[in-house]
């Protein structure tokens, strides 16, 4: 499985970035490719390319703020979970990507 993810929290400052941390090292143990581009304080970091988000066969939304530039994902599979999903719960969040794919 290729995912795609964008991390976001209101004040952009920790859990935006330990968030993003968290999905890769479960990525990583799980043996999913993942890229994840951090919307926090010191704005767009690590930006998805249209090849990257073409290339995902899921897009996880992990943010509690509305994200920026989200009309980039309008035709791809989404799943939209909280920061602390992300944080707490990553292997249920990649479970769920797994869901949505075979529906």
């Amino acid at each position: 499985m290729r995912v795609v993810a964008i991390t976001a929290c209101p004040t952009g400052i920790a859990h935006t970035y330990m968030a993003a941390d968290k999905l890769m090292d479960t990525a990583k143990k799980l043996g999913i490719t993942i890229k994840v581009e951090t919307q926090g304080a010191m704005g767009i970091e690590n930006r998805l390319s249209e090849q990257d988000i073409e290339r995902a066969d899921v897009v996880i939304l992990a943010a509690d703020i509305n994200i920026e530039h989200s009309a980039r994902f309008k035709n791809h599979r989404c799943l939209e979970v909280t920061i602390q999903d992300a944080l707490q719960r990553p292997r249920r969040v990649f479970s769920q990507c797994q869901q949505l794919l075979a529906h």
